[in-house]
């Protein structure tokens, strides 16, 4: 059975989501971006490996408008590069709004000791919440784009070498 990684990667964090094919999404970690690319790809590989994810799902942040910005453009160059060095699938998805459904999803942020404002570390905590979250969300909108595939089809669910869904793209 096919196990997927999902990805909500930003500057300073990495959110991660874990599901089978046949299952939903749950949220997993989230671990600090490396301060490069090896050092990101070792940590995946790592999670992989525990985690007996074979194929990855990274969101990418296009804009309103559907287009590939510049964040978008850094985000696949990311996420190629990695599936390449993990020698694993990889299949992009659109990922607007995840993290405005994953705060919506985790509730606000809790207050501090007496009301006040909350301290760096619980800001610290509830970010990586979300980031946990987002990539849940992403991976959920995976699932449920290969689900519709084959039921489109009448096929069987897509394997990760096999078509997807509009909205996401799958690279080797």
């Amino acid at each position: 059975m096919t196990r997927l990684l999902g990805i909500d990667l930003g500057e300073r964090r990495i959110g991660l989501a874990i599901a089978d094919l046949d299952g939903g999404a749950a949220p997993l970690a989230t671990i600090r971006r490396g301060r490069d690319l090896e050092a990101d790809v070792a940590s995946l590989a790592r999670i992989l490996a525990e985690q007996h994810a074979s194929a990855i799902v990274v969101g990418l942040p296009l804009e309103a408008s559907g287009d590939e910005g510049a964040q978008a453009q850094l985000t696949r160059a990311w996420a190629e590069a990695v599936a390449a060095r993990l020698d694993v699938p990889l299949a992009l998805r659109d990922e607007r709004l995840t993290s405005h459904q994953a705060e919506q999803r985790v509730g606000p942020m809790k207050r501090g000791r007496s009301g006040g404002p909350p301290t760096p570390m619980q800001r610290d905590a509830y970010r990586a919440r979300i980031d946990r979250e987002a990539a849940t969300i992403i991976l959920q909108h995976e699932l449920e784009a290969r689900a519709a595939a084959g039921a489109r089809t009448g096929a069987p669910e897509p394997d990760d070498t096999g078509p997807h869904p509009a909205g996401t793209e799958t690279t080797r």
